[in-house]
């Protein structure tokens, strides 16, 4: 069983239609992005701004951008890969 966790709050959509959002936690780049219904916004592509303030561009998956302003999105763990152990 996976536990999401919470990306953060989006601040705004760019004028490239991407998502921005203030994150709380730092995502990998590729990691799936969710809402609280659990359906699929987008995914993260890029990480800029301050390391001890970083923002999140979000390529989305949805057509209805504007509904997502000041929502909280989450991100879903990657499973852990197992390691290979050598013989």
């Amino acid at each position: 069983m996976r536990i999401l966790q919470r990306l953060g709050c989006v601040l705004h959509i760019s004028p490239s239609r991407n998502i921005i959002i203030k994150v709380e936690n730092v995502p990998k780049l590729g990691r799936t992005v969710i809402d609280e219904n659990l359906k699929t916004v987008g995914t993260v592509f890029d990480l800029f701004g301050p390391v001890s303030a970083p923002y999140a561009a979000v390529k989305p998956a949805v057509t209805q951008l504007e509904k997502l302003t000041n929502k909280v999105l989450y991100m879903i763990p990657s499973a852990r890969r197992k390691e290979r152990v050598k013989s």
